[in-house]
């Protein structure tokens, strides 16, 4: 069962998202919170996966998601957002966000990124994460790291399906490989890469030239 606690400003959002949730078999939800500061209060040892609204008042979504991570490092935080949120999305992963949605996202697709993230896979809604390194001015974009020329043809195909933001499931479809093998891939281009973690990968292939063989 993975305990979700759901953050937004709008009660008919909370109460939305908790209705179509609940019919997930595998998803509990344990709490309610109308901003970042409420959030803090609800004690998350029974957390494991916070769906942030990254607009509130009184404590946005970065913020919260900043002093929730600095004090339970092991939350897994998705933000909700649209597409004119792309600063604070931003700002959101650099906090450690591990992923973040449309807020038209369909339930069904919403409850996936959930189960991503609890397993420990990064969650990016489409265009979002392409959007955003787009708009961002040309000194921000990575460098390109030393080990990269030593990354494998496969290695390669696979850092770019990261970054189209496929999850290790839809990269072993297109490859037609086992998921287990595509993990070892990623594994393999974080430490060739010098990459902390699944988004960094994903910021870095949106921002070079790269094209699947």
């Amino acid at each position: 069962m993975i305990h979700v606690l759901l953050v937004d400003d709008q009660a008919i959002v909370r109460q939305g998202l908790k209705a179509l949730l609940s019919l997930e078999a595998d998803l509990e939800i344990v709490g309610e919170a109308a901003n970042g500061r409420e959030a803090l209060l609800i004690t998350p040892n029974a957390v494991d996966v916070v769906l942030m609204d990254i607009r509130m008042p009184v404590m946005d979504g970065v913020a919260a998601t900043r002093e929730l991570l600095h004090q339970y490092p092991d939350l897994k935080i998705l933000v909700l957002t649209t597409f004119e949120d792309d600063e604070l999305v931003q700002q959101a992963v650099a906090a450690g966000a591990v992923g973040y949605l449309l807020k038209d996202t369909p339930s069904e697709e919403v409850a996936q990124a959930i189960r991503a993230v609890h397993r420990g896979y990064a969650q990016f809604g489409p265009g979002i994460l392409q959007k955003m390194v787009v708009a961002q001015p040309a000194p921000l974009k990575p460098e390109i790291p030393p080990g990269f020329k030593e990354l494998t043809p496969r290695e390669r195909e696979v850092l770019v399906l990261i970054g189209q933001g496929a999850n290790n499931r839809e990269i072993a479809e297109a490859l037609f490989l086992s998921e287990g093998t595509v993990k070892n891939h990623v594994t393999n281009i974080l430490g060739r890469l010098g990459l902390r973690d699944r988004t960094q990968a994903a910021l870095l292939a949106v921002s070079l030239p790269l094209e699947r063989d």
